[in-house]
Parts: C-alpha cells; structure tokens; sequence
C-alpha cells in the first residue's frame, strides 16, 4: 500500500519493548508489508510506484491534507464523546493532528493556494469511522491505532519527501509533536495494551481483523497526493 506501510518498521528497539496486545496489533499490521518494505512482510508488491518515483503536485497534497484533517477530527472527536468508556482512555494523548493540519493549511492558503473540499476517500472514511465507533468498539482501536502510529513514522518520512520534491520552504506542523514522541507512542501503547487486557479472544481477533481496512482507507487518502 504505496509508502505508508513502512510505518511501523522505523524503529525496531520500540519495537521490542511492546508488551501485551500492541504486538499482535504491530505483527499483523507488519505482514500487510512487502518483503521489500519489511522483513516481516508477506504482501505481494503491487503496480504503486515507489516513493522516489512519486510525481506529487500541490494540488494533490493539499487534498491529502483535507482530507487527513476530517479524519483526525474524527477520531479526535469520537474520543472526546466516547460511545464506550474505553475511548476515553485515548484522550489528550499528545498525538492528536487536527489542530496542526489546520496551522498548515492555514499556511498553505496564505501563500495563495486554494484549500480544497474534502474528496471521497476522506469521506467514506470518515463514515467508516463514526459507524464504527457506536457498534464495534474493537475495530475503532484497530483504527485508531494504525492511523496514529503510521503517521508517527511512515507518514513522517512520506512528508519529508513530498515538501522536497515540492520544495516547500517550511517546517509543516503535521510532521511535529510537543514532547517527545517515542514516549508519547510508549504511552498509548500502555493505554492499548491496558484496554485490551479485559477484551476476549474473540474480541482480540475483531480488532485485528480490521488492519487490511484501515490500511486500504489510508491508502486511498494517501494516494490523493499523486493524483
């Protein structure tokens, strides 16, 4: 799934130090990798190209960046009413984007671009999210989780790449957190590893089961930024 699946390989000694449910969360997240993006990966490469090879316009970023901005307000959101106490745990965590999103595109219209509506793929998302939420509170962390932690890296070094070869002159707030983030990630993997202490197997094996889908919506929003 283009790029954004290196997100949960760039640091292996965190990895290491995961206990409990995150590492069935992370293992299963892994294998949705190619052999070429991660030792653990088991996924056949498809046509994607490679991010050296992407050809990125302003136009396309700043639809990825509506559309990432409704679904962190989403999840922001989802967490602040919590339909189950659960999501409550996962409030202030210090990984929330929506308020950097908006510093950006803030930015990116002063310099005269156009922000753009939020398309499709952020949508449908979005959708996929609040429903979710209300019935199946498992698959909404499984959610939450990857959409974080890939971002934390993967996404790090996808924006790295685009503001190069767009030659943006500005350190983005998108790809910036308060504090330092190994220990902000190491404090939601607690918070994970916690909540999911009182799930069943049979809960367990939920949540898991919704990785594919949230790469696949992930990756659609992704893509906006070649398109």
């Amino acid at each position: 799934m283009l790029e954004k699946v290196t997100a949960f390989s760039t640091n292996p000694k965190m990895a290491g130090k995961e206990k409990g449910f995150v590492d069935e969360m992370r293992a299963v997240a892994m294998k949705l990798h190619t052999r070429d993006q991660a030792r653990e990966g088991e996924k056949e490469p498809d046509q994607s190209p490679p991010l050296s090879k992407w050809e990125p316009s302003i136009g396309g970023y700043l639809k990825f960046y509506a559309d990432s901005m409704i679904v962190f307000q989403t999840l922001e959101s989802i967490v602040q009413t919590a339909a189950f106490p659960a999501y409550a745990e996962f409030r202030n965590t210090g990984l929330e984007r929506s308020n950097s999103l908006a510093k950006d595109l803030l930015w990116f219209e002063e310099q005269g671009n156009v922000i753009p509506e939020p398309s499709s793929p952020g949508v449908a998302y979005v959708r996929y999210l609040e429903e979710m939420a209300e019935k199946d509170p498992q698959g909404f962390i499984c959610h939450f989780y990857n959409v974080y932690f890939a971002h934390s890296a993967g996404g790090r070094m996808i924006g790295r790449k685009v503001g190069q070869k767009l030659s943006i002159k500005k350190d983005l707030e998108f790809y910036k957190w308060d504090g330092e983030l190994p220990q902000l990630l190491q404090s939601v993997r607690e918070k994970l590893n916690k909540v999911a202490e009182g799930w069943t197997r049979e809960e367990k094996d939920r949540c898991l089961e919704e990785t594919e889908k949230s790469f696949h919506y992930s990756g659609a929003i992704l893509r906006l930024i070649v398109s």
